[in-house]
């Protein structure tokens, strides 16, 4: 799961909009990846009681009605891009900062998730090596990766999407395959969007409220609106078609999935739970290949995670939002954000300690849903009530309010430790910032 950097408009000629409907399209695919259900799988199959599908589902209509609202702010300010500047210009500063310190969080908390799942990833490989060695391992490749500079190219990132690609059509074949000889029961086809014996609204929610990290990641696509050809249709459209590719994906992959393994709990690692659907489906051969291409994917997502939000603190320290000194300094030698980098590579590390993966991807969907619901009201705000840019359409208004409704829905059938420890998160920001600011957050 990758986040975007936010692109910064250059001096001078400016950028060049070069890129078209289906550049944003594919662009917003590797951002959130291919392969992004896998790591979820096992979870939110316990979580949702077998309606993995379902919750994928039900993810994809919130995330489609809030795309829409990405969109359409997204023509409101071309050069930011962010929900922290739709929110905070639109409605309020204050409000604008709340959603600014919720994205934070999920700067800091995806390194760590994702040092999480590779060293659950890497005992696949040696199980002799004990987990909180690989956790100190991938914390210190993070940020020995960030503190060299290294970033992954927008073509790297490209074949990295195709390679995984390649392997959802192998892991689909091989399901196939699978399921075609295992003479299944008919209802055993319906079961994973709903078995009347297992089936709970509440569990199902639940459930939904973590698949929704498949998607985490579509608002990038929002950045690159100074580079794009008519980014007043295209961007809103690239937006929805992403999401939409990504959740038809997403729901064939873990419909196959589930009929693969026939059941909804019992694995032998919550966790890593698609890898060992995988040596199922396809034997060994598939096991290694699909564990090592997840393992690979979360190496490029955590250190790219890693560096944005170094960057990002680093922003927030050169403007005087955090402390300077520290936040804000830069290392003469490699041009890097050094503090940052060591900083959050030592949090990924006591994440990794302390913090589950479930609990990890609930905290970071906790500040990515007050993030969507922002846009959400920003959008009816701007379009539905004060009528801007244009006569007011129906459209206007129950687009993002249904936006609004889905994502208040999921972001309040969270699980309480994350609502308690993603409200604390919460809390602690608005009392720095109302101290920082003396009460003006227009000024943090």
């Amino acid at each position: 799961m990758q986040r975007a950097e936010p692109s910064v408009a250059a001096e001078g000629p400016g950028l060049r909009r070069t890129l078209g409907l289906w550049d944003l399209v594919f662009y917003g695919i590797v951002l959130i990846q291919p392969v992004a259900p896998m790591g979820i799988f096992g979870v939110v199959s316990v979580e949702a009681r077998g309606h993995v599908v379902t919750t994928i589902l039900i993810g994809m209509c919130a995330m489609l009605l809030t795309a829409v609202s990405y969109g359409k702010m997204a023509r409101a300010y071309p050069s930011a891009g962010s929900a922290f500047t739709f929110v905070g210009e639109e409605l309020h500063p204050a409000l604008g900062y709340v959603t600014g310190w919720s994205m934070l969080m999920d700067y800091v908390l995806n390194p760590a998730i994702c040092t999480i799942w590779c060293s659950k990833a890497a005992i696949n490989f040696l199980p002799v090596v004990p987990y909180y060695v690989w956790v100190v391992f991938f914390a210190l490749l993070f940020i020995g990766m960030n503190l060299r500079g290294i970033e992954t190219s927008a073509r790297t990132n490209q074949i990295l999407a195709i390679a995984m690609s390649v392997v959802v059509v192998i892991f689909l074949a091989a399901a196939i395959r699978y399921v075609l000889g295992a003479s299944l029961p008919r209802s055993a086809f319906i079961r994973p969007f709903y078995d009347p014996e297992t089936f709970s609204l509440r569990s199902v929610l639940t459930g939904a409220s973590i698949a929704s990290l498949t998607y985490i990641g579509f608002d990038g696509i929002s950045t690159l609106s100074e580079e794009v050809e008519n980014p007043e249709r295209n961007v809103l459209r690239a937006t929805v078609l992403t999401c939409l590719i990504i959740g038809v994906l997403a729901s064939i992959e873990v419909y196959m999935a589930q009929l693969v393994w026939g059941d909804w709990q019992n694995f032998p690692d919550l966790d890593t739970a698609f890898v060992h659907v995988a040596g199922k489906a396809g034997g060994p051969a598939l096991f290694v290949l699909i564990n090592a291409t997840l393992l690979v994917a979360n190496i490029g997502s955590g250190a790219g995670a890693h560096l944005a939000a170094a960057r990002l603190l680093y922003g927030m320290g050169r403007s005087g939002a955090l402390p300077r000194g520290f936040f804000g300094a830069i290392d003469s030698r490699s041009n890097v954000p050094r503090n940052n980098v060591i900083l959050l590579g030592l949090i990924a590390m006591a994440g990794g300690f302390v913090l589950s993966y479930q609990l990890g991807a609930e905290m970071l969907n906790f500040g990515a849903f007050i993030a969507f619901m922002g846009v959400n009201v920003a959008s009816l705000v701007r379009y539905g009530a004060r009528a801007k840019d244009g006569p007011r359409r129906v459209g206007d208004i129950l687009i993002p309010l249904g936006g609004f409704i889905f994502c208040f829905y999921l972001w309040w059938s969270l699980r309480m430790p994350a609502k308690i420890a993603g409200g604390t998160w919460l809390a602690a920001g608005i009392v720095y910032g109302a101290i920082h600011s003396r009460g003006k957050f227009a000024t943090v």
